[in-house]
């Protein structure tokens, strides 16, 4: 067995006299190296890319000719540096294959061990670096998109009454990219009516990021073009299903509506947690109904009825998903859940701005779950002064 400092060097040539040059040549060079010879390029494509380092192609073979034997050998392997040797009235074919993806090029019979050596360790180097400045620009990419994405998740809050304040949170979940389903959104009717949403499509992918910018949108639209606010889960969730990939994507949400004097209100839930209310130094869960469909299953409109609700001066809204109760308590199988959040809710009831409350809940969460949270995590809270 060899150690694992040798590097595996395929050497593509036809000439047995060219071959054992090469192999002398780096006899003598100080380069720990084992030479594995194929004498076509189709026998090369088979044997790559295997545990191969680097790749010297002779650009003369009985089966492809000059740039044709590099292209082919490129497209077996495309992550493989690829030196190519040239006779000495070939130089301008070598630097033809040097443009078309070979890392170097070297002329037979103007090559010693050394300067052999040095070439087949620039050309592994190189291609290593195109690799990762690929990768990098990938990511660059990736960022930019996410980085659209979440400018159409995290909206500006459409908010005239100087009364209501407006805090947000999100984040995402471990091993994710930048986003996830979260959405959310807040907007005040000319009637001074203030509605929200917030939901979570199934699903942490660019898709599902996708579907939520597409579901907040479209529920901005509906309530700025007057749409009832009892037909405007009906509507979304056919939105849902127009613009979903899938039959089994859904999607969860929750809404309230506050009436223009911010002391009652209507929610309506789609299989979300239910809106937590913060008031006079206690917190406590609105009611809701029991049965309560996500959107994308074909429920139907009449699925999520309304549920009128009375609320304390002076209060706090918050609304949240789920992400932020799923994780775990103290290492144990236990969830955080619907309760203990609202106890820890309660524990500086009042004490915060909501900001520093979305803070602090979700840093609580991390801690107890030992870490970052696996899903996204969106909290939205509404002060009603």
């Amino acid at each position: 067995m060899l150690p694992t400092s040798f590097l595996r060097v395929l050497l593509v040539e036809d000439d047995d006299g060219d071959a054992f040059l090469f192999e002398e040549l780096l006899r003598d060079a100080d380069l720990d190296v084992v030479v594995e010879r194929e004498r076509t390029v189709a026998d090369a494509a088979q044997r790559l890319p295997a545990d191969i380092a680097c790749v010297v192609l002779d650009l003369g073979l009985p089966d492809a000719d000059g740039l044709a034997a590099l292209h082919g050998l490129r497209e077996a392997a495309p992550d493989v540096p690829m030196l190519v040797l040239t006779g000495l009235s070939d130089a301008a074919r070598g630097l033809e294959a040097v443009a078309a993806g070979a890392q170097d090029y070297l002329v037979k019979g103007r090559v010693d061990g050394e300067l052999l050596a040095r070439s087949i360790r620039y050309a592994i180097e190189r291609q290593r670096a195109e690799v990762i400045q690929g990768q990098l620009r990938a990511a660059n990419l990736t960022a930019e998109e996410n980085a659209r994405l979440e400018r159409g998740l995290l909206p500006r809050p459409l908010v005239a009454d100087p009364a209501v304040a407006v805090d947000s949170g999100y984040r995402p979940g471990r091993e994710r990219a930048l986003l996830g389903g979260d959405f959310y959104d807040v907007v005040e009717a000319p009637d001074g009516t203030l509605h929200a949403i917030i939901g979570d499509v199934c699903g942490h992918d660019p898709d599902a990021a996708a579907l939520g910018v597409c579901l907040r949108i479209a529920w901005r639209t509906l309530v700025l073009g007057g749409r009832a606010a009892d037909e405007l889960l009906g509507t979304l969730e056919q939105v849902l299903e127009h613009e979903r990939l899938a039959d089994e994507v859904f999607a969860t949400a929750c809404m309230i509506s506050v009436a223009p004097d911010r002391r009652s209100a209507v929610v309506r839930v789609a299989g979300h947690p239910l809106p937590v209310v913060i008031a006079d130094g206690r917190a406590y869960e609105l009611p809701g109904p029991l049965t309560r469909p996500p959107l994308g299953i074909g429920a139907g409109a009449g699925a999520w009825p309304e549920m009128p609700v009375q609320l304390p001066a002076h209060c706090q809204l918050m609304l949240y998903t789920d992400g932020l109760i799923e994780g775990r308590v103290n290492g144990s199988p236990q969830r955080l859940g619907g309760e203990r959040l609202v106890e820890l809710v309660a524990e500086q009831a009042g004490r915060e701005d909501g900001a520093a409350l979305i803070d602090r809940l979700i840093a609580t969460a991390e801690r107890l779950n030992g870490g970052d949270l696996a899903d996204d995590v969106a909290v939205l809270v509404l002060a009603l002064r």
